[in-house]
């Protein structure tokens, strides 16, 4: 059962956006992988995206900061969750995030996008 909510999901490495791709689809979502690499991101075009979830840790010469001015230009609408292994929410990040989720919780990464998806207006952090 898709409930039509298409979550972009950032990410350098191939095989974490088809995992999270699972995942998310699992739930219900419909998953829009997108793979950071020299050249930056290609971000779907014209495409509706209700969600987005970043990797933090993006190789290939663009920063996760890079990624969600790109991505809150091209979706301004679209709240942005963090998803790294990392502990906390780094300092440069925090102005375009949502939420954070640690790498390895799949039940809160569903969790976190199901609130957002449906409820844009909350607050950074939460």
């Amino acid at each position: 059962m898709q409930d039509g909510r298409t979550v972009l999901i950032i990410d350098d490495d191939p095989v974490h956006l088809q995992i999270y791709g699972w995942i998310l689809k699992s739930a219900g979502f419909i998953p829009c992988p997108a793979l950071v690499n020299s050249n930056g991101v290609d971000i779907p075009n014209g495409s509706p995206v209700d969600v987005v979830v970043l990797d933090y840790r993006l190789t290939g010469g663009m920063k996760a900061t890079d990624a969600a001015r790109l991505v809150s230009g091209a979706y301004p609408d679209a709240p942005i969750i963090l998803l790294s292994d990392i502990y906390g929410i780094p300092d440069d990040i925090a102005p375009y995030i949502k939420a954070f989720v640690r790498k390895g919780e799949p039940e809160k990464l569903i969790a976190t996008v199901k609130k957002y998806a449906h409820s844009p207006d909350n607050v950074v952090g939460e």
